[in-house]
């Protein structure tokens, strides 16, 4: 048996890495045996059930694809600083298949991206980054947000920004939103793998930029900035 004070750092990463992925499957599982359960009883509402049943295994099918992406990143054998892509299309491309999506919330989706703007990145990267912006502040600015993406040059930096006026997060709780399956108490209510800000994070520092989280322009809210150098 191996001796506990000579675990290698990084073996000691992939143990802590199991047990929390073990840990956020364990819920969606058991909501969804209950679910199952439920279905079998006398006069249960199957269809309903059924529909529920789908979402707790979306939820575990998203945490699963994530898990595997966010491996890859840390891996490195996905590549993140390859190319130079134009922000604009790809900005408007993930907005409007989000759309739908804010509109239940009854949200305002605003982009204000320069058409000169290019990041280097590989287009499928900018995109994961964009996606995973866009929906976490969807998913966790609340009903009635105004989510606004923004990029452009600011001396020699490019940012890209998703900024929201809606609930906000904890200022004591704002370094920690990068951390893998971190949600604060406001997130817990709500459907996420607690993965999206991490993979975020390891984009934007593999092409060589930062990010830091902080409150809205307004004070309110919450304002993703991601800086990368020109």
């Amino acid at each position: 048996m191996a001796d506990p004070e000579r675990i290698d750092p990084f073996e000691e990463l992939r143990i802590g890495f199991t047990a929390a992925v073990s840990h956020e499957l364990r819920t969606p599982l058991a909501r969804l045996l209950a679910l199952l359960d439920s279905a079998t009883l006398s006069g249960a509402d199957t269809q309903t059930l059924i529909a529920q049943a789908r979402e707790e295994v979306e939820a575990m099918a998203e945490l699963v694809d994530d898990v595997l992406f966010l491996s890859e990143l840390e891996t490195g054998r996905a590549v993140v600083a390859l190319g130079d892509v134009r922000v604009a299309p790809i900005v408007e491309d993930v907005v409007a298949a989000q759309r739908p999506s804010a509109e239940r919330h009854g949200q305002e989706l605003v982009t204000l991206v320069a058409a000169d703007v290019n990041i280097a990145v590989r287009p499928r990267m900018l995109r994961v980054l964009v996606e995973n912006l866009l929906t976490n502040a969807i998913r966790y600015a609340g009903d009635g947000a105004r989510v606004t993406v923004s990029a452009r040059t600011e001396g020699d930096v490019v940012l890209l920004s998703v900024a929201d006026n809606g609930r906000g997060v904890p200022r004591a709780e704002l370094s920690r939103l990068f951390e893998r399956f971190f949600r604060g108490d406001r997130a817990r209510t709500t459907h996420g793998t607690g993965l999206g800000l991490a993979i975020v994070k390891h984009v934007v520092t593999q092409a060589g930029g930062d990010v830091e989280a902080r409150p809205g322009p307004s004070g309110l809210g919450l304002e993703i900035r991601c800086t990368f150098p020109r």
